[in-house]
């Protein structure tokens, strides 16, 4: 059994190995290079084990990665941080010219995408001869939906392209997550209220209904004033904690002429919003640590840096941030490739894994193209946006983590493996090529 601190060490040593791999040999994108060395090391130490199965390293890293919660590592550790580091770097000004458009494709886009994507699922399993109820491939549907905000804001540091884009990509990505842990949320506990979740309900077309009238209970019911209730309370409740505690960083800020103070004043600002977000409870919801400190991170980064900092802070502060979003960068995406040794993936579901990223594809086609067209905003639109949102909509650990919290039973096997399958092909090759979409779709003039 490995102590916190030796487990830290070797998801500290192993990162730095092979950045430094990456970066001499491979040269790919350093958490794209990160992701790939996981998994081949991960694929390595699976056939040494099955052929040298004395060498006990296998199982050395299972029991080390065993006593890691995915889960809890990422969405109650270390996303605050990062999403508070990517929020510190995006113009507000250039994302309230865009608020309809992100709007829209972090609202309608996912629960959209969510209905897609969970029909589509449904019924290719049918076709394959995997029996999911409807209700647990829209529970699916929901993970797999919202776009990766640290995925995606690591992919947009080595892709050039007209800023008024990366800030509908980014901006969209960094508030998607909320409202998709919030349908993931609801449809969660609709599956969980009708645990055997093989009755005739649960049909694509039978289940709208039920959802609506609030006849399928989840140890009450869930309704549309449920839905309204906890939307507000979680989303809007985080976004108003994230800019007062926003608002009183700036203000401690502007008081002093200290980095490494106001370095410290920024750390205490992100694990205490975040903390404090899971802390309150209002109506029997938690608010959103994620909005709350996406919030307080643009108004730092924008507000922050003009009234509240010098010079020398600013450059400081932006620098430690980065530092803070590499390092734990690299070790999430190591995570995402060593997970494959202890997820319990099953090979017989490769088949529908595969399947599902062109339809997780073509799902976020139409929650980009469908809401943008509804609302009439692409007069607004840079030339060759559509394929360029689109295929930049990258999902990561997000998606991972959601899968590994769902309950223990008989459908949590397959939405793993299809989870994993969508993400380690998101990141890889729509990190790897979506330099030439953008390079096809856009002119070059705008770039």
């Amino acid at each position: 059994m490995l102590s916190l601190f030796e487990i830290a060490a070797l998801l500290l040593v192993l990162s730095a190995i092979l950045s430094w791999i990456n970066r001499a040999y491979l040269k790919l994108p350093h958490t794209i290079g990160l992701l790939v060395m996981a998994l081949v090391a991960s694929f390595i130490l699976m056939a040494l084990q099955a052929f040298v199965p004395s060498i006990g390293l296998t199982d050395t890293m299972q029991s080390a990665l065993g006593q890691i919660d995915f889960n809890e590592t990422l969405m109650k550790g270390m996303l605050g941080f990062l999403l508070f580091a990517g929020a510190l770097h995006v113009d507000l000004a250039k994302l309230r010219d865009a608020k309809w458009a992100i709007g829209t494709m972090a609202t309608f886009g996912v629960v959209l995408s969510t209905f897609i994507v969970g029909t589509g699922f449904w019924g290719l399993a049918k076709l394959l001869g995997i029996d999911i109820p409807f209700i647990w491939a829209l529970v699916f549907g929901s993970l797999i939906s919202p776009t990766d905000p640290v995925a995606v804001l690591s992919i947009l540091k080595t892709v050039k392209m007209p800023k008024s884009l990366e800030t509908k990509i980014a901006g969209e990505s960094l508030f998607n997550d909320g409202v998709g842990v919030v349908v993931f949320t609801l449809i969660l506990a609709i599956a969980m209220g009708n645990a055997g979740g093989g009755h005739a309900l649960f049909e694509p077309f039978q289940l709208a209904g039920p959802i609506m009238a609030a006849t399928t209970t989840a140890g009450g019911g869930v309704g549309v004033l449920d839905v309204i209730e906890l939307f507000v309370v979680d989303a809007v409740g985080g976004a108003i904690l994230g800019a007062m505690a926003g608002w009183i960083t700036c203000r401690m800020m502007a008081r002093i002429d200290e980095h490494a103070i106001e370095i410290l004043i920024t750390l205490a600002c992100v694990a205490g919003t975040y903390a404090l977000a899971q802390r309150i409870d209002i109506l029997g919801h938690h608010l959103s640590g994620p909005i709350a400190v996406v919030v307080a991170g643009l108004m730092i980064g924008n507000k922050g840096a003009r009234e509240a900092m010098s010079e020398h802070t600013q450059e400081t502060l932006f620098g430690f941030w980065e530092m803070i979003d590499e390092i734990l960068n690299s070790v999430l995406f190591l995570l995402i490739g060593l997970e494959i040794l202890v997820l319990g993936l099953v090979p017989e579901y490769a088949l529908i894994g595969a399947i599902a990223i062109p339809l997780v594809l073509l799902a976020r086609l139409c929650a980009v193209y469908v809401p943008m067209k509804a609302i009439g905003t692409f007069k607004n639109f840079t030339k060759g946006a559509v394929p360029v949102l689109t295929w930049g909509g990258v999902r990561g650990g997000i998606s991972v983590a959601l899968a590994l919290s769902l309950p223990d039973n008989e459908y949590k096997p397959l939405i793993l493996t299809a989870t994993y399958a969508v993400v380690v092909f998101s990141i890889i090759v729509q990190g790897l090529t979506i330099k030439k979409v953008v390079e096809k779709s856009v002119d070059a003039d705008l770039m």
